[in-house]
C-alpha cells in the first residue's frame, strides 16, 4: 500500500508510519574492518559525528578509510518513525535519510577533516536523491551533536557553498540540525560495513570533483 507513494516530498509526523518501542533485530557487536564496537557506549575522549550523504554502503566506507575513525556504523536518522526497518525507509514513510555514524578521535582527526569528507564525497545540492538514488532516504544531512559541530557545519556549507557556485552548481540543500530529537536508529546487520563483505557491491557515492575549502587559511 505504500510504494506509490510519491517519496520526492518528506512526510510529516502524522502520515508517518508508528515503528515499533524496540529493534526489530539485532546489531553485530564488533566493526568487520575495524574490531572495535559498532554500538555506544564509547570509550572516553571519543566524539561523534552522524552525516547523511546518499546510499549509506559507500558513504560508510569513505568513513572507516579515514586515520582517527574509531568505528562506524550504517543507520536511520532525522525521521519520525521509532526503531524502523530498511523496507519502511525505503516506502519514504519514515522521514528517515539513510545515515553514517562515525565514532573518532579528535586527537587524530578533526571534526572539520571529517566535514571535509562529507562535503567531497557526494553532491549536496541534489535534493532527496544522490545520482541515480531518488528519494528522501537519500537526502544530504549533518545532524550535530554539540554547538561547537553546528557552527563549523554552517561555515563549511557557506564556504563550499561559494566554490560550487563558482564551478557552476546550484545551492546545498544539505539539512543541518541537532541530533538531540532526530535519534539514529542502527540498521540491520547485513547493512554493517556491506562493501567490505560484498566487495563489488553496489556503491553509488561519488563527489562534485570540486575541493571543499576546509580548514584552509588565506594566502593573503
Amino acid at each position: 500500500m505504500f510504494l506509490n507513494r510519491d517519496k520526492s516530498q518528506l512526510v510529516t509526523k502524522d502520515e508517518a508510519l508508528p515503528g515499533r518501542p524496540a529493534p526489530a533485530y539485532s546489531v553485530p557487536d564488533r566493526h568487520t574492518v575495524l574490531g572495535t564496537p559498532l554500538e555506544g557506549p564509547y570509550p572516553e575522549g571519543l566524539e561523534v559525528a552522524d552525516f547523511g550523504l546518499g546510499c549509506f554502503w559507500g558513504a560508510e566506507r569513505r568513513f572507516w578509510q579515514t586515520p582517527g575513525v574509531w568505528t562506524t556504523l550504517v543507520g536511520y536518522q532525522g525521521g519520525h518513525t521509532t526503531h524502523p526497518t530498511y523496507e519502511e525507509v525505503c516506502t519514504g514513510r519514515t522521514g528517515h535519510t539513510e545515515a553514517v555514524r562515525v565514532v573518532y578521535d579528535p586527537s587524530v582527526v578533526s571534526y572539520d577533516d571529517l566535514l571535509k569528507v562529507f562535503w567531497e564525497s557526494h553532491d549536496p545540492t541534489q535534493g532527496f536523491r544522490q545520482g541515480n538514488d531518488i528519494g528522501t532516504q537519500y537526502r544530504s544531512a549533518i545532524y550535530t551533536h554539540t554547538p561547537a559541530q553546528t557552527t563549523a557545519a554552517n561555515a563549511t556549507r557557506a564556504s563550499y557553498q561559494q566554490v560550487l557556485t563558482t564551478a557552476g552548481y546550484g545551492d546545498i540543500t544539505t539539512e543541518i540540525l541537532p541530533s538531540a530529537n532526530r535519534p539514529f536508529y542502527a540498521a540491520e546487520a547485513y547493512h554493517q560495513q556491506y562493501l567490505e563483505k560484498n566487495p563489488n557491491g553496489y556503491c553509488g557515492i561519488g563527489g562534485t570533483g570540486v575541493s571543499c575549502p576546509v580548514g584552509v587559511a588565506s594566502a593573503d
